[in-house]
């Protein structure tokens, strides 16, 4: 999973990258990886795969891992070029999702570049941007489709789509926000089209304001109402905050989190956040080799999910024998689960579950 973070200067952007990033660091059980200078990857946190490993004590531990891309350059008229317009664009392109940070605190020491705080209106900026930059994309797409139908009129349907959305944006409402069924949404992402991504606001308020409501904070509580009307999710972080949770070991982490009255890092509920808005989840293989967590999308089959391990599997395969986590644990061990009879076997139309623990069986 691929994660861009954008906002506008001076809202904490980047020193909620590098918070993220260093988070992942220190991890014993993955070393952080810094591909380039704005990207970095990150080991998604999950305590099912600590106890796991625990029981197998296995060769390998491997996490599922998050790609965050500090996404640099925006400015008015980016999507006309202006500033890093069309590297910021298409930065964006290649990502799964947004992360939109937005300055909901006031300091008079951090000048803000409008020379006022106000996120529904820095939240706007951005969007604009992108909305301009669609508007332009799906232009030229109707345009081919209108020369296309003179000879093929069963285009229609997808000439009505495509006017539809490009309506919607001409109004400022970006495309994920228009209502379509599964199959107008496929054909629209033919078009990757910078709005249809899903996005989370991630208000970046004020230290004192970290284990209160949040609520209680009209910058905050306006870019929710934003964020509703857009379809966005929305969580709160202090990125000032992040930044020293981040340099923390993992005991130190633990009480400073209890003395802030919080019971995550905003690291841990952004990711918890990103698989719930692009409805991924997680299934485990346990051994004694190796402990490891796969990110699938909710609803994917069998087979498709063991074709994430190896294309063989799924090619060649003929059932998955199934526990889940919780039955697992209960348990204490594989060979009792196995005698109460908790190990299924099941087949091609099975539908993957978040923590499923899973053996592949198949020939090619």
């Amino acid at each position: 999973m691929k994660l861009g973070i954008v906002g506008l200067p001076n809202v904490g952007k980047s020193t909620l990258f590098n918070a993220l990033t260093n988070a992942g660091a220190e991890s014993a059980n993955y070393p952080f990886c810094t591909i380039e200078p704005n990207v970095g990857v990150v080991a998604v946190p999950d305590k099912r795969l600590d106890v796991l490993a625990d029981m197998y004590h296995p060769e390998k531990y491997t996490p599922a891992v998050i790609e965050f891309v500090d996404i640099a350059g925006l400015v008015k008229g980016a999507s006309k070029g202006e500033g890093l317009g069309n590297k910021f664009l298409s930065h964006i392109r290649e990502v799964d999702a947004i992360i939109h940070v937005v300055r909901c605190f006031d300091n008079q020491n951090i000048i803000h570049v409008d020379g006022r705080v106000d996120p529904v209106n820095d939240a706007g900026v951005v969007n604009t941007e992108l909305i301009l930059s669609d508007i332009e994309m799906l232009d030229r797409r109707i345009d081919r489709v209108r020369k296309a139908m003179k000879g093929d009129r069963t285009l229609a349907s997808e000439l009505e789509l495509l006017e539809r959305v490009s309506a919607a944006l001409s109004d400022g409402i970006p495309a994920r926000a228009v209502e379509m069924t599964e199959d107008e949404r496929k054909v629209l992402a033919e078009s990757t089209l910078l709005t249809l991504k899903p996005v989370i606001y991630a208000a970046n308020i004020p230290e004192d304001e970290v284990g209160t409501e949040p609520e209680g904070n009209a910058y905050y509580t306006a870019l929710c109402e934003e964020a509703k009307l857009e379809g966005a999710g929305i969580i709160p972080v202090c990125a000032s905050i992040e930044a020293e949770i981040a340099a923390m070991e993992d005991d130190e982490k633990q009480m400073f989190l209890d003395d802030l009255g919080i019971k995550e890092s905003g690291l841990d509920r952004l990711i918890k956040e990103s698989y719930s808005l692009l409805g991924l989840c997680s299934f485990l293989t346990a051994g004694p080799k190796e402990v490891r967590a796969w990110t699938i999308k909710k609803g994917m089959k069998a087979p498709q999910a063991a074709g994430k391990i190896h294309s063989d599997f799924e090619r060649g395969f003929i059932r998955a024998e199934v526990i889940s986590y919780d039955d697992l644990i209960a348990c204490g061990n594989m060979t009792v689960a196995k005698e109460k009879g908790l190990v299924r076997s099941e087949g091609k139309d099975y539908i993957m579950r978040d923590g499923d623990i899973v053996v592949f069986r198949f020939n090619v």
